[in-house]
């Protein structure tokens, strides 16, 4: 990416997905957000999940915090927090669970940014997940948006 355009990437495999993650994970920065949408089963949590992993270990254990809400990480050079706001009702509590102190401590991942209403960080990766069925069965489609610290930045992904 190395405007502020919108990108579009086809995703074939849970394999692309995943190395989309890791392709992300490498261009974060301290305070900076990854705010992952799309409707259930569209590759949120296998996105994060591997964006997680690149950070830390490969191996590294990464449950979805549906119910925790928030999982911490101690990556190589980056804290990261991941953050699931699917069951909150105000933009307040995320902030309530530590959103701010995640993004002064290292970054975040949010599923489900839509909860924030409006009060999204403003340096911040929009990836915006959608389930396609096409030859060989389902694929995704990813849309990148940039905003603040993001805008300009160069991101190396295949389409």
């Amino acid at each position: 990416m190395s405007s502020s355009a919108r990108r579009e990437l086809h995703l074939p495999d849970e394999a692309a997905t995943a190395r989309l993650g890791a392709r992300i994970a490498q261009a974060l920065r301290k305070g900076e957000a990854v705010c992952l949408s799309g409707p259930l089963g569209a590759g949120k949590s296998t996105l994060a999940r591997a964006l997680i992993r690149a950070l830390t270990t490969p191996d590294q254990d990464a449950p979805s915090p549906t119910f925790t809400l928030v999982q911490f990480y101690e990556g190589r050079g980056l804290n990261l927090a991941h953050f699931d706001l699917y069951r909150l009702s105000s933009a307040e509590e995320a902030y309530e669970i530590g959103l701010d102190e995640a993004l002064d401590d290292g970054a975040a991942v949010i599923e489900w940014p839509e909860r924030l209403e409006g009060a999204l960080p403003p340096d911040r990766l929009d990836v915006t997940l959608t389930p396609e069925s096409g030859p060989g069965g389902e694929t995704r489609r990813a849309r990148l948006t940039p905003h603040g610290a993001w805008i300009g930045r160069g991101l190396e992904v295949g389409s």
